[in-house]
């Protein structure tokens, strides 16, 4: 293994060490955990996310180029826990990001998210960073917003769950809750009351009064999520039909 190996040998080596440590039980409760068919080896996660420290030292040569390029093969196996692994490795060339992988990003949103934790995974980490680095993308977040794509429209919201601990992007947070607001999905729902939740930890009053002028639209999930954080006496005036 000091020889650099190929994309495909790199797989069949991540598989093989999954698959090794795989764990039925917790692989039968993982498919069984989402509503849509998601394939997993049935490596715990926190085993996955071992593995991809392990493995890294055999791809760490790779320019981003490269890793990107492998990491979509790794996405393109439909594994979860390869699309874990790839997803780790991305983030650790966040700081090569540039205004071009964007369209690669989007295109992973669109031809591989197919699971809730692989949109969060994603888009909290990697194009959350990004978003941070690349504000002028913002608009493109919020075309997602009236995609027919699920994982898009969640997207846009939990792209922000990071930033939003930290005060930043107001304006566009709540601009992305009004356009979701009325969203039949339940986990766009919960992907936007995440975002907001998350925003009312540097601004409080800001984020109540969204939700107070908006809770009557409002589907309950998402105003459950967005006021979480809240003292009980201002959820349930919230929650208050």
């Amino acid at each position: 293994m000091n020889k650099i190996m190929t994309s495909k040998q790199i797989i069949l080596k991540l598989k093989k060490e999954l698959t090794k440590h795989a764990d039925e039980e917790y692989k039968q409760g993982a498919e069984n955990f989402f509503k849509e068919p998601v394939k997993f080896i049935g490596a715990t996660l926190p085993t996955q996310r071992k593995i991809a420290r392990d493995f890294f030292k055999h791809v760490k040569h790779l320019n981003k180029k490269q890793l990107l390029a492998l990491a979509e093969q790794m996405l393109k196996t439909g594994y979860f826990d390869l699309g874990t692994i790839a997803f780790e490795w991305v983030n650790r060339h966040r700081k090569d990001f540039a205004e071009s992988d964007f369209k690669i990003f989007e295109s992973w949103m669109k031809k591989y998210i197919n699971n809730w934790a692989w949109c969060d995974d994603f888009c909290n980490h990697t194009l959350g960073y990004f978003i941070v680095e690349y504000p002028e993308f913002i608009k493109n977040l919020k075309k997602w917003t009236r995609s027919p794509n699920r994982w898009l429209r969640r997207g846009a919201a939990v792209t922000f769950v990071l930033p939003a601990r930290k005060g930043q992007f107001l304006k566009p947070i709540l601009e992305i809750a009004a356009i979701l607001l009325q969203d039949k999905d339940d986990l766009v729902q919960k992907g936007y009351g995440w975002m907001l939740k998350e925003t009312s930890k540097k601004h409080t009053e800001k984020i109540f009064n969204f939700v107070m002028k908006n809770k009557n639209k409002m589907p309950r999930t998402a105003l459950r999520y967005a006021i979480e954080r809240y003292p009980q006496a201002k959820r349930k005036l919230a929650m208050k039909k």
